[in-house]
């Protein structure tokens, strides 16, 4: 990304406006945490949605991974269209335009609940789209929202509430939407939707009347990338994004095929409605996990410890595939604890060393997240012809390739 500076008044204006500043500062900060709490829990929802749409209109596997096709092939699609539009109208409008796309989506549903399964793919795309813009226009606001020396424990606390989003959002959805699953139910996302709509135009209005500081890019880092060769010039980096683009797509396939696989007669057999509430577990598992992570990686180097993370996700996933009863269940849940540190170890890892490729380098890595709308819609196709159970496989050869990724970089920052 490109240097971030911030618009400052003259001293004397700043002297005289210090109090005002940080009250600012924390109010702008609460609103950008529930933003990033809105969009872990708004994610989460699909996971709940997909097994409820595939009932009502009796999809195929292939078919019903049509959601997360358009969900996160919109980060692919939006993400560069976004960029242009932050710098065009800057980042408090930008997020304020994220938040009004993703609010039309939301309102999307109630037609969609009238028109049928393609319209439920549209209102998918144009939400992933208001989120995608979202991130992009959000995330520098959180290092930027007071003292540099304390912009970690910042990010820290809006991905603490992420992953809480991604925690409550199966249970709500399993109590709102799959309490009951008969052909007309497809009326039952209209009220959750709706509040989120309204929600989310709640925030737009809130965002755009705070007062946050002025974030300018400098191109110069972007303008230098360009001039001196690419970012894929570095090999961890190339080989980090093909881990992004794995790791997605195993931990939102997972999330995906959850509510089908734990109604498995040979599994659990559970409900559609009661199997959500353990989706909200295996969420669960990865925000717990983000704490655990951050103490050992103080002593561990990152590469081990996404090593090490992997190797016992290939092993849960395979008891998952093979295993039967509650043994095969809860291996496949406490995956998300192993997806815990993941994204963010190789995220910084691909990062490392880039230097002022470093901007170029961290769009690949934020494209490479079109791995949640590929994986899944390969491991459908597995479910239609090996079944449920076996199409686990795929999320566990995709860790395969992070274990390879970490094990090559065990040493990577003593390296360098």
């Amino acid at each position: 990304m490109a240097h971030m500076a911030i618009k400052t008044a003259p001293a004397a204006e700043q002297d005289a406006a210090g109090g005002a500043h940080a009250g600012n500062s924390s109010s702008a900060l609460v609103i950008v945490t529930i933003l990033f709490f809105m969009w872990g829990l708004i994610t989460s929802l699909n996971d709940v949605l997909i097994p409820h749409l595939k009932a009502i209109y009796t999809l195929t596997y292939v078919q019903a991974m049509l959601v997360q096709f358009c969900f996160f092939g919109a980060y692919f699609i939006v993400s560069l269209p976004a960029g242009a539009l932050i710098r065009r109208i800057g980042y408090q409008k930008g997020a304020v335009a994220g938040l009004l796309i993703a609010a039309l989506g939301c309102a999307l549903f109630y037609p969609a609940s009238m028109g049928g399964y393609g319209l439920f793919l549209l209102a998918f795309f144009v939400l992933a789209s208001g989120i995608t813009v979202l991130q992009v226009a959000a995330n520098p606001y959180v290092t930027v929202l007071g003292p540099a020396r304390t912009a970690s424990s910042r990010l820290t606390l809006t991905q603490a509430f992420n992953s809480l989003g991604t925690t409550i959002g199966p249970a709500v959805g399993g109590m709102l939407i799959l309490s009951t699953m008969t052909a007309a139910d497809a009326a039952t996302v209209r009220g959750p939707y709706l509040a989120l709509a309204g929600a989310l135009a709640l925030l737009a209005v809130l965002f755009l009347a705070a007062k946050l500081p002025q974030i300018a890019g400098s191109e110069s880092a972007a303008m230098a990338a360009k001039a001196e060769g690419s970012a894929l010039a570095h090999r961890h980096l190339l080989l980090g994004a093909i881990g992004i683009f794995l790791y997605v797509g195993a931990e939102v396939s997972i999330g995906s095929f959850l509510v089908n696989f734990l109604g498995e007669s040979h599994i659990a057999g559970l409900s559609h409605a009661d199997a959500a509430g353990y989706v909200s577990v295996y969420w669960g598992g990865a925000m717990v996990g983000r704490f655990i992570g951050f103490v050992v990686m103080r002593a561990v180097s990152p590469g081990k410890t996404l090593a090490f993370n992997s190797l016992v996700a290939i092993a849960l996933v395979l008891a998952a595939c093979f295993g039967t009863g509650t043994v095969a269940m809860w291996a496949i849940l406490a995956v998300g604890l192993c997806n815990s540190i993941m994204f963010p170890t190789i995220f910084s890892m691909a990062l490392h060393g880039l230097g002022r490729h470093t901007g170029q380098g961290s769009g690949i890595l934020c494209m490479a997240i079109v791995g949640g709308a590929l994986v899944p819609f390969a491991q459908g196709a597995l479910a239609d012809s090996l079944g449920v159970q076996l199409s686990f496989l795929l999320p566990a050869a995709c860790y395969a390739f992070i274990l390879y990724f970490g094990f090559k970089y065990a040493n990577l920052y003593a390296a360098r």
